[in-house]
C-alpha cells in the first residue's frame, strides 16, 4: 500500500501554522478527553484535533475493515494490534479527508462540529496501557560518560556492550504522559564516606532524554523476531523522560540493575508519531566494531534523524535549554533492540514500549542527562533567572521536545512537560 499521507505537496484545509510538529504529512495517533467528556482516539492537525471514533461513525472510513468500536476505547492497543496495513490505511485516508482539495467534510459544518476540536477543548490522556516496559542502554556516548565517570575511563564501557544492545525490564504502571507532576522519591542511598545507609529523599533527582517505541502483537512464546523484519512490529515513537534518581540508583544497582532509582516515574508525550511518517527522515545507524553477530546485523538505513531537546523551567520562570541531542547517534537501532529482545522467545503485546536508553551525542551540550551535562554536579548548569542547577529541584520542570525537518516537511512530536514535586506528604486525617 503507497504512503500517500506522506506526500510533501499535500495541503490541508485546516489551518496548519508553518512551524507546526503537526502538519497533514503527520497524522500521529493519541487518546483525549472531549468537551462531552467523552474519550475517543484521535489524531492532529496544525492546532486542531480529530476525534476519529467521530469520523469512523460517520462513515468517513467506509471500505477500511475497521470494527465499529475501533476508535471508540480508552487505549490505542487494539488498533495497534490491527497492523501496519490498517494503520498505513487509516492515515492515508485521513489525508484524503482533509486535503486542500477535497471539499466533502470541508463543506459538511454539522459533521466539522463533530469531528474537530481546538487544543483547549480536549485533554491528553495517556494513548495506550503499557503493558510490558523494557528500557535499553543504547547510546555509546552515553555509556562511555557514565563509564568514565564511576569506573575507568580507558574501559568505560563494559565488555558486553558493543556486543549486545543492554537493557532492563522496567516498571510500566509508573509510565504517565505529558503534564501530570511526580513527586521525589525517597529510598536508601550511602553518602559519602559512610559505611551504612541513610533513608530519605533522593537529592539527585534527574532526567534522561530518550525515545520511545511501541509495538503490536508481533510474536507468540518462543519465536524470535528477524532482524529484518522488527519494523514491521513497529507502530511508532515518542519522546521519553525516563527519570532517574542517581543516589538511589548507585547504591541498589549491583548486582541486579535498577529498581527504585528508576521505577517512581517515566514521562512520554501523547502523540505517537508512525514510523511510516518517519519514513523521509530515514538515516544509516553509527558504524558498529565490531560486527554484531548474525542475528543482529541489519542493512540499509535504520536510524532516523530526529532533533531531540531538553529544558528546565524553575517555578514563575523561563525556560533554559540545557540539552540539544539527536535520535541518530543511537548505536544499537530500533530493529535490533527489538531483535535481541525476542531472540530467546520472549513474546511482545500490543502497547508494549521499549524506552531507547538516554540519548547523548558527541558534544558536552548534546549530552541527554543531567549527570552528564554537569559531571556528576562538579559543572553546574545556570539557568536564566541566574540560579544554578547540578540535578532538578523541587517545583523545577522538565520540557522534552523532538522533531524531523527536511526542505519538503517537519514532523514532530510535541512536547512532554513535567513537573517535580516535594516528596508525597499524606494527608493526616482529623
Amino acid at each position: 500500500m503507497p504512503l500517500s499521507a506522506n506526500n510533501p505537496n499535500r495541503t490541508s484545509w485546516l489551518y496548519v501554522n508553518k512551524y507546526s510538529d503537526f502538519p497533514i504529512q503527520n497524522i500521529p495517533f493519541g487518546v483525549f478527553l472531549t468537551r462531552e467528556d467523552i474519550i475517543t482516539i484521535g489524531t492532529r492537525i496544525g492546532d486542531t484535533a480529530i476525534d476519529l471514533g467521530a469520523l469512523h461513525q460517520l462513515g468517513y472510513f467506509d471500505g477500511i475493515p475497521l470494527t465499529d468500536d475501533i476508535f471508540l476505547q480508552d487505549s490505542l492497543n487494539d488498533f495497534i494490534a490491527d497492523g501496519r496495513k490498517t494503520w498505513r490505511a487509516v492515515r492515508n485516508r485521513v489525508a484524503e479527508i482533509f486535503d486542500a482539495n477535497n471539499d466533502v467534510l470541508k463543506n459538511n459544518t454539522k459533521h466539522k462540529e463533530i469531528i474537530c476540536f481546538r487544543l483547549d477543548e480536549i485533554e491528553m490522556q495517556m494513548p495506550v496501557h503499557v503493558g510490558d516496559y523494557t528500557d535499553f542502554y543504547s547510546s555509546k556516548e552515553h555509556a562511555t560518560n557514565v563509564g568514565s565517570m564511576f569506573r575507568d575511563p580507558d574501559n568505560a564501557l563494559m565488555p558486553n556492550w558493543l556486543h549486545i544492545p543492554v537493557g532492563y525490564h522496567g516498571r510500566s504502571s509508573s509510565i504517565i504522559t505529558t503534564h501530570i507532576p511526580i513527586h521525589r522519591p525517597q529510598g536508601q542511598t550511602l553518602p559519602e564516606g559512610a559505611k551504612t545507609p541513610v533513608f530519605g529523599p533522593s537529592q539527585l533527582v534527574d532526567f534522561e532524554l530518550e525515545m520511545a517505541f511501541i509495538t503490536t502483537d508481533a510474536n507468540d512464546l518462543g519465536e524470535p523476531i528477524p532482524v529484518e523484519e522488527a519494523e514491521e512490529y513497529i507502530f511508532g515513537l515518542v519522546v521519553f523522560n525516563d527519570w532517574s534518581a542517581r543516589d538511589i540508583q548507585k547504591w541498589e544497582y549491583v548486582p541486579l540493575g535498577p529498581f527504585l532509582g528508576k521505577n517512581f516515574a517515566s514521562s512520554m508525550s501523547p502523540w505517537i508519531v508512525t514510523l511510516d511518517a518517519l519514513e523521509p527522515f530515514r538515516v544509516a545507524s553509527p558504524k558498529q566494531d565490531p560486527k554484531p553477530l548474525e542475528y543482529l546485523q541489519t542493512k540499509g538505513k535504520h536510524s532516523f534523524d530526529i532533533h531531540l531537546e531538553a529544558g528546565i523551567i524553575p517555578k514563575g520562570g523561563k525556560e533554559t535549554t540545557v540539552c540539544k541531542t539527536n535520535f541518530k547517534h543511537m548505536y544499537w537501532n530500533m530493529s535490533q533492540q527489538l531483535a535481541h529482545h525476542t531472540v530467546n522467545g520472549c513474546p511482545v503485546n500490543s502497547g508494549d514500549m521499549m524506552g531507547s536508553g538516554t540519548i547523548s551525542g558527541p558534544t558536552e551540550d548534546s549530552y541527554g542527562s543531567m549527570l552528564e551535562l554537569t559531571w556528576k554536579g562538579s559543572k553546574p548548569i545556570k539557568l536564566k533567572d541566574g540560579t544554578e542547577r547540578k540535578f532538578i529541584n523541587d517545583y523545577d520542570t522538565v520540557v522534552m521536545r523532538g522533531y524531523c525537518e527536511n526542505d519538503d516537511v517537519r514532523i514532530g512530536f510535541g512536547q512532554v512537560k513535567t513537573q517535580l514535586l516535594p516528596v508525597f506528604n499524606p494527608k493526616k486525617k482529623k
